[in-house]
């Protein structure tokens, strides 16, 4: 074959090319992003509309229903699905799996701002977010204290925390959870009120014709110009209480005679506890590709440390919850098993063959080939997840056989030829059935293709991680396997020539021939016994066949035992209780 025959002619171009794709190969490893899964990412995006004290049945009739009727003007919407609940609607449009999610969204926001004017006066801007099964809880801190109130325990983890926490690439930070937000507070006197003739209206209106911030410019007097400050909006919250609201009976009547302004907060809708103390809870969630041992190691590192420094006094940051210890603990199990299975595939190796320079030969090919696939899989943009890992891990006992069939057919002629000639012939000779044995494993992996939903995104990784190496062990065995048997089994084609000085040596087999001596005897033991066993198996058929068809039946017996669910129960060293009232 030609491509032997080159590398047997340009040995040190092949073993460059294989040192290159080691280093490629750890730059890989570095650099691609590491997840517990693949990106999962499904084209789904949500319109969030909120007004805060409107009715459940009037947000339907006035907002989500005009929502979903202009989703129409957008392209290749798959599905629209809805939930209003009193002060906010959710409108949830998936589009067709093919759909630029980008150009989506810019189609949904274009929808949704042509009918704000049918919208009711002060409802909020729309949101506008994108869905993705990736983004998920990383992290989670808890800011508790015996000293500070809940209030500026909720305030510092929105406007200090989360504004640190912002400079992390690839993070999503929802608000705080527990405490209670800042908010003025205007507590009406209705009695006050009805005696002197005014309504909550009225109150409304004079805090907003006093709360403004208006552009005044500037006024030149001589040669100098002065910026001028016309701004009303008070800079002490307790301030609107000298606010006057309206003349009433020629008195003017101030805020402070109908009601009371204090600094307060609003009605707190949840309640969170860090050991028995008031706390606020901050999750940190991953958005995107970015990986997240990246975003929970820069977050230790970097924003932990400048956030703990610059605390108020009495304030603890303490973290909850961390993805990183399960992501971790599942990659390097994975990895655990990778290596238990490559180290028992070489001890099978030389077990069986007796030469641990043919060992030597396939235990360099296995890496390399994983490699290889690592490399074309970090240039695609996939991560470092369980799926891909679980793949190579897969991949390795499968592509010991392309290295290790041209080692033995290579064995079988240096019997009789010259060591080139044997590694030229050996290789070349079973170059097209080991291609089809290649291309058979890989057409298997085909079938994921036709997977849609998130099983497409799962399996896809997998099935191109195992066909990346299968591919690259194929090159591999008709290029750098004979080169390095060219250079590392010259002293066993000695040994095994035929020369009278080859003879003298023929006590001199190391500790893995003598080894592989006996096991032959014991495996040649074994076979002879199955042969006999398959020829009385031969010899009845019939009932061979039944005996064969009834044991696979009792298969089906077993399925309603079986149980099903999208993944396997984990461990991943968390306890979640939920309590319903």
């Amino acid at each position: 074959m030609w491509i032997v025959r080159l590398a047997l002619n340009r040995p040190y171009t092949f073993i460059v090319a294989s040192i290159l794709i080691l280093v490629l190969g750890f730059s890989s490893i570095a650099t691609t992003p590491t997840d517990i899964f693949p990106n999962i990412d499904i084209p789904v995006v949500t319109v969030i509309w909120s007004y805060s004290g409107l009715p459940a049945k009037e947000m339907e009739q006035r907002v989500t229903t005009f929502s979903e009727f202009v989703m129409a003007v957008v392209n290749d919407v798959k599905s629209i699905d809805s939930q209003t609940v009193s002060g906010a609607s959710v409108i949830k449009i998936s589009f067709q799996p093919q759909v630029h999610i980008d150009a989506a969204m810019s189609q949904v926001g274009a929808a949704v701002n042509s009918i704000r004017f049918r919208m009711p006066p002060g409802v909020n801007p729309p949101w506008i977010l994108r869905f993705s099964a990736s983004t998920v809880p990383v992290i989670q801190l808890s800011l508790s204290s015996d000293t500070l109130s809940e209030s500026e325990i909720y305030d510092y983890g929105l406007f200090r925390v989360r504004q640190q926490l912002t400079t992390v690439p690839g993070t999503l930070l929802p608000t705080p959870y527990g405490g209670v937000a800042r908010q003025i507070m205007v507590d009406l006197d209705q009695n006050a009120l009805l005696a002197k003739g005014l309504t909550p209206i009225d109150v409304t209106a004079a805090i907003n014709a006093q709360n403004v911030t208006l552009p005044s410019g500037t006024a030149k007097v001589d040669s100098r110009e002065y910026t001028v400050s016309t701004n009303s909006s008070p800079i002490d919250a307790l301030t609107l209480n000298d606010v006057p609201i309206k003349t009433v009976n020629g008195s003017l009547v101030y805020m402070r005679d109908v009601a009371h302004v204090r600094d307060g907060w609003s009605v707190q809708q949840n309640v969170a506890r860090s050991n028995g103390k008031p706390a606020a809870l901050l999750t940190i969630m991953k958005t995107g590709s970015v990986s997240t041992l990246d975003i929970v190691n820069q977050i230790k590192n970097d924003v932990l440390p400048a956030s703990r420094a610059a605390a108020p006094k009495g304030l603890k940051i303490t973290e909850l919850f961390d993805q990183s210890i399960f992501v971790k603990a599942s990659i390097v199990g994975v990895l655990r098993e990778g290596v238990i299975a490559a180290s028992l595939t070489a001890l099978m190796i030389l077990l069986f063959l007796g030469s641990w320079r043919s060992t030597l030969i396939i235990a360099i090919s296995i890496p390399l080939s994983i490699l290889s696939s690592i490399i074309v899989l970090g240039a695609m943009g996939e991560t470092m997840n369980t799926m891909t890992l679980g793949g190579l891990a897969l991949a390795i006992g499968i592509l010991v056989d392309d290295a290790t069939v041209t080692i033995e057919n290579i064995h079988r002629h240096m019997v009789e030829q010259p060591l080139r000639e044997a590694v030229l012939i050996g290789a070349s000779e079973i170059a097209t059935p080991t291609l089809v044995s290649t291309l058979t494993i890989c057409i298997v992996f085909v079938s994921v293709v036709f997977l849609t939903g998130p099983a497409k995104f799962l399996f896809t990784p997998m099935a191109l991680a195992v066909v990346f190496a299968m591919l690259a062990s194929y090159v591999l065995s008709r290029t750098l396997v004979p080169v390095l048997v060219n250079f590392l089994l010259g002293a066993e084609h000695t040994f095994e020539g035929h020369s009278t000085e080859d003879a003298a040596k023929a006590g001199a087999r190391s500790i893995f021939g003598r080894i592989n001596d006996r096991f032959n005897e014991g495996y040649f033991w074994v076979q002879a016994r199955y042969t006999r066993a398959l020829e009385t198996v031969l010899h009845n058929r019939k009932p061979a066949l039944i005996v064969s068809i009834a044991i696979m039946s009792t298969a089906f017996l077993l399925v309603p035992f079986v149980g099903r669910d999208f993944f396997p129960s984990v461990d991943a060293g968390q306890i979640k209780l939920h309590i319903r009232a």
